[in-house]
């Protein structure tokens, strides 16, 4: 349907990416809050999500772990709003550096032929973070994209 394009402003610390995605916003919901994010929230070769879990509701804790630029990350955070299939917002934060977290928010919308996905990640106040995260979130989008339409086809 579009390719994703992250925008990302540095001043503000926030970066935004839009796609749409030919498939309903539960079953688009669903990828976002289940273990499919290893399937699809990875950068090959840069950043590979190996393990994810999650308690989805507001108050829940998520975690994911992998491999980024060769070495083991992880990051975690809580979900604060979850909206089913509408929304759905968590803080994000590595383990280990001593950052305050970011703030993920997705935002679904329902659209002729499926779904516009908006996200919106806020907060990000280390420099460093914003090439490789706005090229990322375009990446996972895009391999979202593909592994739920080639699921509808």
């Amino acid at each position: 349907m579009s390719t994703a394009r992250a925008i990302a402003d540095v001043t503000d610390g926030v970066i935004v990416a839009t796609i749409d995605i030919r498939v309903p916003p539960e079953r688009v919901f669903r990828a976002l809050t289940s273990e499919e994010i290893i399937q699809w929230w990875v950068r090959p070769g840069v950043f590979d999500t190996r393990e994810w879990v999650g308690d989805v509701r507001v108050g829940g804790r998520w975690r994911a772990s992998g491999i980024g630029n060769g070495k083991p990350y992880t990051l975690e955070g809580e979900f604060t709003e979850v909206d089913p299939p509408r929304k759905l917002v968590h803080t994000w934060s590595p383990v280990g550096p001593a950052l305050p977290p970011s703030i993920v928010t997705y935002t679904l919308e329902q659209i002729e032929g499926g779904t516009r996905l908006t996200l919106r990640h806020s907060g990000i106040v280390a420099p460093a973070m914003f090439e490789n995260t706005s090229v990322g979130w375009e990446v996972s989008l895009e391999t979202l994209v593909e592994l739920l339409s080639a699921e509808a086809a």
